[in-house]
């Protein structure tokens, strides 16, 4: 089944409904939670992407709550976005996984790592960056800069925000958008409320303002991801992380941005089952 029909199903967490897909069950011994980006529900994971990975890992793609069909309410720190998530994990019955975050969803998965560390075996990092790191307090005027832009071009704003503002970063968006827009309502998320946003928004300039964290508390197999172009989570911040997190593996995709993971499904999948290769094979 590809991503783009595959149903959203629900769980009740803490009193709140949460929405979450889940693909591939028992295709690797540990499912692959992922934990999406500012401003996204379920339907802004690139179908490709997914799909790809789907071919060998259990994926379990979460709406936390306030976010898409999932109720609640944002909330007001990350601190407590991970803390919601690993509940969420274990009240899907799990007590070990491994664990992907995309921006904000990175900062949350560092935040589930903190609280609850013995949930996460292995940890990937996606065009994020670490508590206080370089820019994280400004998403917020990079976000509406660009959203302005888009507005006047008439485009989504990931264009701007994801991808490389040359013409070989027009080309890749164009491909990743059509590939988003091919889902159909039938198969469609709730959409982000605004205030919802807003809280995001909030949370991140509250994150980015924080005292500075040496990462220590990280201590399981890491793989850090990004383009070497990602304007909304400075690069710099991969290569930080990747010096404060020991034994971490660390890629940076050329000619990427924001989205370098959409941008190459296959290399990325690739990066991922060698990387969580010793996990299957103690299956």
């Amino acid at each position: 089944m590809s991503y783009l029909t595959t149903p959203t199903s629900f769980i009740t967490v803490d009193g709140t409904q949460i929405a979450y897909r889940e693909m591939s069950a028992g295709a690797s011994r540990l499912p692959l939670v992922m934990l999406v980006h500012l401003a996204a529900n379920l339907d802004n994971w690139d179908p490709r992407t997914v799909d790809q990975l789907a071919q060998s890992r259990h994926l379990i793609l979460v709406d936390l709550p306030g976010v898409g069909a999932s109720g609640g309410t944002v909330p007001a720190t990350i601190e407590e976005a991970g803390q919601q998530a690993a509940r969420i994990v274990r009240g899907l019955g799990y007590g070990r996984v491994d664990l992907l975050g995309l921006s904000m969803g990175g900062m949350i998965a560092q935040e589930v790592v903190r609280h609850d560390p013995s949930l996460v075996e292995h940890l990937i990092l996606v065009g994020t960056g670490p508590r206080a790191g370089l820019g994280i307090d400004k998403v917020t005027p990079t976000t509406m800069r660009y959203m302005f832009r888009a507005a006047l071009h008439r485009t989504d704003p990931k264009r701007y925000i994801f991808y490389t503002h040359d013409a070989h970063g027009e080309a890749e968006a164009r491909k990743v958008l059509a590939r988003l827009g091919s889902r159909t309502k039938e198969h469609a998320d709730k959409p982000m409320a605004v205030r919802s946003f807003l809280r995001q928004l909030r949370a991140i300039k509250r994150w980015g303002t924080a005292p500075a964290d040496d990462l220590s508390f990280i201590t399981m197999p890491t793989l850090i991801v990004n383009g070497d172009t990602d304007d909304m989570v400075p690069t710099p911040n991969s290569y930080d992380m990747h010096g404060r997190i020991k034994d971490s593996h660390l890629v940076i995709y050329p000619h990427a941005g924001h989205g370098s993971l959409f941008q190459n499904p296959e290399e990325f999948t690739a990066e991922v089952n060698e990387f969580l290769a010793d996990a299957d094979s103690e299956s």
